[in-house]
């Protein structure tokens, strides 16, 4: 079967072949992986035997000018389009460490607001004429990627501490840069769809929780931030695609709500934040295709690993509507012969 057969039936509550296997290894680890003889020029993908989901993407940003500021032998500063300003240390595997926002402040937002327009020149034409068709006709799966939500904004555009604080004091602020960024995405989206090119769904990440709590409460998700996500969700479902959504973090008090207004799938079942997938599986596995769940704490310990694997793989595929992948990502602590071994118990395990 092919990925897009093999996921479609997840998504029907179906039996496959077998499950989906995806995930995402760390720039580390795919060297590390070259370095133990995977083919440099390879698609790892293709060298492990698992599925290919392709994601594509529009610009909502306010295209503030890219521009790196500071460069030297340990990391450099960048200043990006959504206005952030981002230390890198420099290496494989690091985190950034954001220094600065231009937008710290409604009035702010409201001159960046201005720059954010629908014009189709924000939309990649010839990376979808070159990659779209072919892939579709490999039988890959194609999501769209929205931008939007409260991690994006909190992440990305303002900072953690000036939004927790405008949820509470500027509420309607918040609001508008959720609307303003989902508004953006369906518009140049509609753009994509009205030219033929066709995806079997979307994705969006919004984080929304950490270990075994959430950012804000269940009052003011549906208040200020699920008005946003049903209207993501909404397009999709009006356009005949699936609705899928990666929210790190202890979240499953919000599942109830996000099914209602019409979410499928959810990911990654961050295990280490308090996300138990068998409890998932019971109580929401006949109307949500769960996706991860497998401790990535795990993957560098063999035994520990392969043992997690067979606990809970062959309950999460009962009846389709699961996907396998860690409930973060691939680790430069996995070697290329582990990674094998993984997928090569997934596929035994997960089979139907």
């Amino acid at each position: 079967m092919t990925t897009h057969e093999r996921m479609t039936r997840m998504y029907a509550h179906q039996e496959a072949d077998r499950i989906p296997i995806t995930d995402g290894p760390w720039a580390g680890t795919i060297n590390r992986w070259i370095r133990e003889g995977m083919p440099r020029n390879a698609d790892w993908r293709d060298f492990f035997g698992v599925d290919k989901i392709e994601r594509i993407s529009v610009d909502v940003s306010p295209q503030y000018e890219r521009r790196i500021i500071e460069d030297n032998d340990r990391f450099f500063v960048e200043e990006t389009a959504m206005g952030a300003t981002i230390k890198y240390l420099k290496g494989e595997d690091t985190t950034p460490e954001f220094l600065d926002f231009k937008i710290h402040s409604s009035a702010r937002w409201e001159e960046a607001k201005a720059r954010i327009n629908h014009d189709s020149g924000r939309i990649d034409w010839s990376f979808l004429e070159k990659n779209l068709p072919r892939w579709r006709a490999e039988g890959r799966w194609v999501e769209a990627s929205f931008t939007f939500g409260f991690d994006i904004t909190h992440s990305w555009v303002v900072g953690t501490e000036t939004l927790l604080i405008a949820l509470l004091l500027e509420p309607e602020w918040a609001v508008d840069m959720f609307h303003t960024l989902v508004d953006a995405n369906i518009a140049l989206f509609d753009q994509i769809w009205d030219k033929g090119y066709r995806f079997d769904g979307i994705t969006f990440c919004d984080d929304m929780g950490y270990k075994n709590n959430q950012f804000f409460s269940i009052d003011t998700y549906r208040e200020l931030v699920k008005p946003a996500h049903k209207k993501a969700m909404d397009w999709a479902a009006n356009h005949g695609i699936h609705r899928h959504l990666h929210s790190c973090g202890y979240v499953e008090p919000f599942i109830p709500d996000l099914l209602e207004i019409g979410l499928e799938g959810l990911n990654p079942l961050e295990v280490k934040a308090g996300m138990d997938p068998l409890h998932l599986k019971r109580a929401f596995g006949d109307r949500l295709v769960l996706h991860g769940g497998v401790n990535a704490v795990l993957w560098d310990k063999p035994a520990e690993i392969m043992a997690e694997i067979e606990r809970v793989v062959p309950v999460m595929k009962e009846a389709g509507g699961y996907i396998f992948s860690s409930d973060h990502s691939i680790p430069n602590t996995v070697s290329l012969s582990s990674f094998r071994d993984i997928v090569e118990r997934v596929k035994r395990m997960g089979a139907y």
